[in-house]
């Protein structure tokens, strides 16, 4: 009998419904350090505020590594609330102030940006702008217009651009057989560009003087390059447009804001002073 009532007993407990934990909130708390809680909304704020490279790590280790900071951040923290001094004090409100301020323009800059907003920047930067012309040029720089000459003389029997302007250039590209790469109109300084954008493909110019010294180009190609898609620059837009989100608010509430500034006259050294800190 006794053997039926303890299975029974045993039964009855299996069937009750397992209470599951409660699902954690921001107050959880973690650990509790000379009275003072940390919660899990600790954690996720400081986990918010971490730079990307962070962000990267595995959840259990930034958990961990987030909590371990939090409780001896909290252990110096409550020393060091013994003796705040003057400069704690300001400091701390420093630190307030630029915390407030960031939420704030974060808020103003990472709001959702409207697809007609994007597209209307698009067609603003983009939308009226025909085909722009790219140059790939090389060219050797020289001391002397008598240099230049020699150069295009020694070209025009057959010498190599590349390996002249390897022997011969006294510009940084000289190197790489004199290779500027791809450029668009305003990118070189006005002669040189005027020059290269004179010549066909394959032809040497004469001889071209810059502020940087003589220089004998040769054209080696050029293309129409169109605009960019939408989607090639949405980034950029969209970055642009939310840097003047924040100006255009900040601007705003400048203007609506009361800012008295006394009139004084004050020593900008004395920023320096660490003494007018003290207690």
């Amino acid at each position: 009998m006794k053997k039926f009532l303890a299975s029974a007993a045993i039964t009855a407990l299996l069937a009750l419904p397992v209470t599951a934990q409660d699902a954690p909130t921001a107050d959880t708390v973690l650990a509790t350090v000379n009275g003072t809680d940390i919660t899990l909304g600790h954690v996720i704020a400081m986990q918010q505020m971490l730079p990307p490279q962070y962000q990267e790590l595995p959840d259990n280790v930034l958990f961990d590594g987030l909590l371990e900071q939090l409780v001896q951040q909290e252990i110096l923290a409550s020393v060091a609330a013994q003796d705040v001094t003057r400069r704690m004090e300001l400091g701390l409100a420093n630190e307030r102030r630029a915390f407030l301020a960031a939420m704030l323009l974060d808020d103003i800059g990472l709001a959702d940006l409207p697809e007609e907003e994007v597209q209307a920047e698009y067609d603003a930067q983009y939308g009226s702008a025909g085909a722009v012309t790219e140059y790939n040029a090389s060219h050797i720089l020289l001391e002397t217009e008598a240099d230049a000459i020699a150069v295009i003389e020694a070209l025009a029997e057959g010498a190599d651009f590349a390996e002249l302007a390897q022997e011969r250039s006294t510009g940084p590209s000289g190197p790489n057989g004199g290779q500027l790469g791809w450029f668009t109109a305003g990118m070189m300084v006005p002669d040189f560009e005027n020059a290269v954008f004179a010549l066909a493909v394959g032809e040497v110019s004469a001889p071209v003087q810059t502020q940087f010294g003589w220089h004998v180009v040769v054209l080696n190609d050029m293309r129409d390059q169109e605009a960019p898609a939408l989607e090639d620059v949405r980034a950029e837009l969209e970055d642009g447009l939310r840097r003047a989100r924040v100006d255009a608010a900040i601007t705003e509430l400048s203007a609506a804001a009361d800012v008295v500034r006394p009139e004084i006259t004050i020593d900008p050294a004395v920023i320096r002073d660490l003494d007018l800190l003290a207690d």
